[in-house]
């Protein structure tokens, strides 16, 4: 079982900033640097067959998030190894294809586990698209920004 997931701060949380920041500015002049690493927090959430890889109380910048798993799913769909990781620490999350599954582990902790790699893509893909289309509903002008338009599956890469 997989589950990959994003949850964005409520109003009274110090992580909505960064997305109340981002809607008094213009959403297509928005530089890549700044979504990746300035707005859009959200909690993420990463745990394959019960082992957590990230935290539900990981806040990490959403874009940043989804076009490192965007490009995950490009490389594990081709057959090869990928990694992600994050500004804020050093862990690096390491997936690599054997056969059918695919093999998930942390530089920061003593886990790994195993996926179906149909599934894991799956789960991918529904986490882009769902990223994508909750920074549309938050800010529709972003569908004009380069770096946003990245993460529609449905535009192409």
């Amino acid at each position: 079982m997989i589950s990959l997931s994003f949850s964005v701060p409520g109003p009274d949380s110090p992580w909505w900033s960064t997305w109340d920041e981002a809607k008094h500015l213009n959403p297509e002049a928005i530089t890549e640097t700044a979504l990746r690493y300035k707005y859009f927090s959200v909690g993420a959430e990463l745990a394959v067959g019960g082992a957590e890889f990230v935290s539900g109380r990981s806040f990490v910048p959403l874009v940043d998030l989804a076009l490192s798993l965007a490009w995950v799913a490009d490389r594990l769909a081709g057959g090869e190894e990928a990694a992600f990781g994050f500004t804020e620490r050093a862990e690096v999350i390491r997936l690599r294809p054997a056969g059918d599954l695919v093999r998930v582990s942390s530089s920061a902790k003593p886990v790994e586990a195993s996926a179906e790699r149909t599934e894991l893509l799956a789960k991918l893909a529904e986490f882009v698209d769902a990223a994508y289309a909750r920074l549309i509903e938050e800010i529709p002008g972003l569908v004009g920004n380069p770096t946003i338009r990245r993460l529609d599956r449905t535009a192409g890469r």
